[in-house]
């Protein structure tokens, strides 16, 4: 029996390996259609970090990624699975498959995408200066004199360092839990702190009907979706660039947030 030329050999090797490949392929991107499928998807979103996600009075999740994650279902037009995690667990359940999606207040960075992908921002997560709605504040100038209440070393600390009048007086506290005691105890007119802290803050104490005054830092959410399902991803990217121009997303961030979303990025 006649051996196969070398030249055969590998053209039979290149076109194996290439059937192989483009199996791999097909087979990576799965997500989309699978869900499509079995008419369901599994998103995974936060429940203990107000007002992005957490349990209302009737057990029930509800928040800005609950609402954006009912969003993406209702567009596709399936079911969704709600799963509680954490920021430890969060990225592990997408790359175990236990979701098909992350929405919960996931911050994009390099370090990051080694290992997930990103759709575009579809909230805004910031930091800022919250203070009584009787007071007016439209510029920090008008802080000059006022008292505010943050938490030392944090990242609101280095951002109001920036831009505060040399005549506010800033109030520093060890921790997050004494910043917010001295708030609501009438020790400072004003906080400096997250979104999610004050409306947690807002929520529980609505005596002092606390608002958003003025933004120290913009840092947007991202859903995270696995690594080559870029079908899934190009469709939740459409439906996030609906919902922008429809005012979708801004009506969720002022609902939740109390301000618009703004420029969101790509």
């Amino acid at each position: 029996m006649q051996r196969p030329s070398f030249t055969t050999a590998l053209a039979s090797t290149l076109t194996a390996l290439s059937l192989l490949l483009g199996a791999s392929a097909v087979q990576a991107q799965t997500a989309l259609a699978s869900i499509l499928a079995k008419k369901q998807i599994s998103i995974a979103i936060p429940t203990d970090y107000p007002p992005y996600g957490y349990v209302g009075i009737d057990m029930a999740p509800q928040g800005l990624d609950i609402d954006v994650a009912r969003l993406i279902a209702s567009k596709l037009g399936v079911k969704v699975e709600l799963l509680p995690v954490s920021s430890a667990n969060r990225i592990p359940y997408l790359q175990t498959k236990k979701a098909d999606l992350v929405i919960s207040t996931l911050g994009k960075n390099a370090e990051r995408e080694k290992v997930i992908a990103f759709s575009s921002a579809y909230a805004p997560f910031f930091q800022a200066v919250f203070g009584p709605k009787a007071v007016s504040v439209k510029a920090w100038a008008d802080l000059g004199g006022k008292t505010v209440a943050v938490t030392r070393g944090a990242m609101e600390d280095q951002e109001l360092a920036k831009v505060a009048p040399s005549d506010l007086q800033v109030r520093r506290f060890e921790d997050n839990n004494a910043t917010i005691s001295a708030f609501v105890a009438g020790q400072t007119q004003f906080v400096a702190t997250s979104a999610a802290v004050a409306a947690t803050i807002i929520q529980k104490n609505p005596q002092i009907s606390a608002e958003y005054k003025l933004l120290l830092k913009d840092s947007p959410c991202f859903i995270g979706v696995n690594l080559g399902e870029d079908a899934l991803r190009s469709r939740v990217n459409e439906i996030i660039a609906e919902a922008k121009k429809d005012g979708t997303i801004e009506a969720l961030s002022k609902k939740w947030l109390g301000r618009g979303a703004g420029e969101l990025p790509l």
